[in-house]
């Protein structure tokens, strides 16, 4: 009878706060003598990480970081913002992992408002940082990472990252999880569309999508990942936590650059990485990339905005396996996964890049995603046309938007957190992105997918980059505006773009009007196109 079963309980054997620090303890003894970071010259297995976390969390317990506290990184991707991303939490703090890109007015409006209590910075950054703290009108007290690949420059910390390290308990057991609930990191959304809000994660959701990635990518034991994702972005899109469940060995190279990638790639042996299109789309372009396929296939995961197909297609020919994952810093990133379906095995290179740019499924550790008519409150047909909005349930769905908290009710309005990003649903799941809901066009009553536009552009062999925004206009109300990074030693002109988006597009959809530029960019290699809808305000208005 049901009472029988109600009146068994949680206790301490049956029941046990889920965090991802529980990765690293099983590491440093499972995969003790296996290399567990890579950088340069620098090579240490994972006891020796996990040593390394431990006594840098005792250190800063010692310094007086209590539970509940912010503590605030600015560092690039180097082993010592990994080892953060276990040592911060064992600390019972939140890691509140900063855009190395921003300017100092963004960062002092992140410190004022996550109530950041340490910053811990490499040197090499320290001019923005005293440059924040100027704007914010005070100093917090930070700790220096000085890194040789960066130069080594001066600090104007309080302490040094290796002093931590050196000088903590490196038993240190870390402060308990009591609830699984518990903040485990507070990201700040991109700022695309003006000031970032604070997206707060648990440690429950953060463990579940570590599992969830190992699980639906799929991830083999021990694998050589290539760390690329800024772990300012969704942590890394949890990769840090869920390399640990598999003991990998974590590559550094600090800078992003074609270059360097390729020399870990083949020095390395690397077998996993996730980058955004931006970073595919420079290895794709990259005038000494290898002549011939990787052999065996690199496995990478690619998110941040939908990849044009054509960035899909050169990539295979480098021997880099694509999946298009989807997500968003407040679902701690990739939530669903375009997995191959046999039926596209005799499709063309082009239209299997087609396919491959979905959106996808649900990943193993997500309850639902689905595409909804919030206007009828239910979902749109599986018919690959009729629009609705990408709503999400999951465990990996963040707490809720830290001090705000009528931003948090509007994202999770009627059960379920509103992505804003306007998609279709085909016959068999697949949730495709047509655009941003904001960023929709509409022309002469016509709606216009700024995406499809995009990957048009992006299909010209002189085209870098590509962005298409909404611009008023006389006749239709609005019209498309592209706005175009062209290839080095290429001058396409605006008519001959505008003739290229006439053979691949309808009438309608086609660009009226073409700027040449260079597009701003988030670190995570997101085009601002806030930044592009205000160029466009202050030009003249299509009369066309």
């Amino acid at each position: 009878m049901q009472k029988h079963y109600e009146a068994l309980g949680r206790s301490a054997a049956n029941f046990v706060p889920l965090s991802p620090v529980s990765f690293l303890r099983r590491a440093g003894e499972v995969y003790a003598d296996r290399e567990a970071v890579v950088y340069g010259d620098r090579r240490y297995d994972w006891q020796t990480c996990a040593r390394r976390c431990a006594a840098v969390a005792s250190a800063l317990v010692g310094r007086g970081i209590r539970p509940g506290d912010t503590v605030s990184v600015l560092v690039p991707n180097i082993p010592e913002m990994f080892e953060l991303h276990y040592a911060v939490p064992m600390a019972g703090a939140v890691l509140n992992a900063i855009n190395t890109r921003l300017e100092a007015d963004t960062i002092a409006y992140i410190l004022e408002h996550s109530d950041s209590q340490l910053v811990i910075a490499d040197t090499a950054l320290q001019p923005v940082l005293q440059e924040a703290f100027a704007k914010l009108g005070r100093t917090i007290d930070v700790i220096d990472i000085l890194d040789a690949q960066a130069g080594g420059a001066p600090g104007i910390g309080q302490a040094d990252y290796e002093d931590l390290a050196e000088s903590g308990d490196d038993t240190f057991a870390g402060v308990p999880v009591q609830d699984e609930w518990r903040a485990i990191a507070l990201n700040y959304t991109s700022g695309t569309s003006g000031r970032p809000k604070g997206v707060v994660c648990h440690h429950r959701g953060a463990y579940l999508m570590a599992m969830g990635t190992v699980a639906g990518w799929p991830v083999p034991q021990n694998p050589t990942y290539l760390s690329i994702v800024p772990m300012f972005h969704c942590n890394g899109w949890n990769h840090p936590w869920a390399m640990a469940i598999v003991g990998a060995r974590m590559v550094f190279t600090r800078d992003p650059v074609p270059q360097k990638l390729f020399e870990a790639i083949t020095q390395e042996g690397v077998t996993h990485f996730g980058a955004a299109p931006i970073i595919l789309s420079m290895l794709a372009d990259y005038e000494d990339a290898p002549r011939t396929p990787l052999d065996p296939p690199v496995q990478v995961f690619t998110a941040g905005a939908p990849p044009p197909s054509a960035v899909l297609e050169r990539t295979r020919t480098l021997g880099f396996n694509v999946t298009h994952v989807y997500g968003l810093t407040e679902t701690y990133g990739h939530i669903s996964q375009c997995l191959w379906r046999e039926d596209w095995d005799d499709l063309t290179p082009s239209e299997q890049a087609e396919m491959q740019a979905m959106q996808g499924v649900a990943f193993p550790m997500v309850e639902e995603v689905v595409v909804v008519d919030r206007a009828a409150g239910a979902p749109v047909p599986r018919d690959g046309q009729t629009q609705g909005e990408i709503a999400v349930r999951a465990n990996t769905v963040m707490s809720g938007y830290y001090k705000n908290p009528e931003a948090t009710a509007e994202a999770f309005e009627g059960g379920y957190f509103w992505s804003g990003d306007a998609a279709v649903q085909h016959q068999t799941g697949y949730v495709q992105i047509r655009d941003r809901l904001k960023d929709v066009i509409i022309s002469g009553g016509e709606n216009i997918s700024s995406v499809e536009v995009e990957n048009a552009l992006y299909k010209h062999p002189a085209v870098q980059a590509a962005a298409v925004v909404a611009m008023p206009s006389d006749t239709w109300g609005e019209s498309p505006c592209a706005f175009v990074e062209a290839r080095p030693g290429t001058a396409p002109s605006e008519d001959e773009i505008i003739g290229f988006c006439k053979e691949h597009l309808a009438g309608f959809k086609v660009p009226k009007t073409v700027v040449f530029t260079d597009l701003p960019k988030t670190a995570t290699g997101k085009i601002q196109k806030f930044v592009l809808r205000e160029h466009v305000r202050n030009m003249s208005k299509d009369p066309r």
